[in-house]
């Protein structure tokens, strides 16, 4: 093992691969208008194909374009030409990968793509090719070498083809209007899905499992309740069953440093008067903040009426993934 030959060659590959990006920022031109045209009035979904190396970015980039507003799924072209063509319908558009534009399998089905009248993007490395001529818009990526120095392992042609279908995604994005809210809707399962959507009623506990008790039950009966129902907490009503408090681990620690008898005195004169609180239709991230914010650990939940409908503790926030 030669350390020094190795960084060398590593740093040759990058610097290679990197040109080969920069010189596609003059490919971003009328073709590539048009392809993003086609994909924006199309009716059905993109459809992507393409062989070998070519398959994989292309699988990525119809992923990336799913996930972004813009629907999309691959289909190998040699399972295509054995029946899964008829995934393909006339209102998909077609972005086929080939960084030669001579890939049999890939244009073995051209002839049946355009029976079907579907538009067809190419992206390829030869605007000469048979691939590139018989498609609506062709997306020139050729790099002057591989990074390989072999020549032969596809290394920039698969970065820049992979790079150029970013720039389409993200341009389509941008044009749909497409927002972090509608990103997060595509993605439940991620942690931005989950700070973007989950509300207060997703995740506070609700029915039995809140816990209060009246203004002017005893400190004990307070303990009970906040032991019972483990939020730490418990609400504080008055004579009309509505919010006048909140009684907290906290607030406890202090009643006992004041040396209150906890089975005489009424918890209303120990609670903290009011609390926070919080709708059932916020973000539950909003809720983390307002924690974080006022340094306590736990929140009861208030409909727009002023009635208690739930409780959550950071704990509860901790097990949903929204910190």
């Amino acid at each position: 093992m030669n350390p020094t030959a190795i960084q060398s060659l590593a740093r040759a590959v990058i610097e290679t691969e990197a040109e080969a990006v920069s010189s596609l920022l003059d490919r971003v031109d009328d073709h590539f208008l048009a392809a993003c045209r086609f994909m924006l009035e199309c009716g059905g979904r993109i459809v992507v194909i393409g062989m070998g190396k070519s398959g994989h970015v292309g699988s990525k980039i119809a992923a990336t374009l799913a996930s972004t507003g813009t629907p999309a799924f691959f289909v190998h072209p040699a399972e295509a030409s054995h029946g899964d063509i008829g995934m393909i319908k006339a209102d998909d558009v077609v972005l086929a990968l080939s960084n030669s534009g001579e890939t049999e399998e890939v244009n073995l089905i051209l002839p049946g793509l355009k029976r079907l009248g579907v538009r067809i993007i190419a992206m390829t490395g030869n605007p000469g090719s048979t691939l590139a001529r018989h498609a609506d818009a062709h997306i020139d990526v050729s790099v002057e070498k591989e990074a390989c120095p072999l020549g032969l392992a596809p290394t920039s042609s698969t970065t820049a083809a992979l790079v150029m279908g970013d720039a389409l995604a993200v341009s389509l994005l941008d044009s749909r209007g497409f927002t972090r809210e509608d990103f997060a809707r595509s993605h439940p399962a991620g942690q931005l899905g989950r700070r973007l959507l989950l509300r207060i009623e997703d995740v506070m506990h609700g029915g039995d499992e809140i816990p209060s008790i009246p203004e002017q039950a005893p400190i004990s009966q307070a303990i009970v309740e906040m032991t019972a129902k483990r939020l730490g907490m418990t609400a504080v009503t008055g004579a009309d069953g509505k919010i006048v408090g909140i009684y907290t681990d906290g607030d406890l620690r202090r009643t006992l440093d004041l040396g209150l008898d906890p089975h005489s005195t009424p918890v209303g004169e120990v609670m903290t008067v009011g609390g926070k609180h919080i709708s059932p239709r916020a973000l539950a991230v909003e809720a983390a903040h307002l924690m974080q914010k006022h340094a306590i650990q736990g929140l009861l939940v208030i409909d727009g009426a002023g009635n208690l409908v739930g409780a959550l503790n950071f704990q509860d926030l901790l097990k949903a993934g929204v910190i």
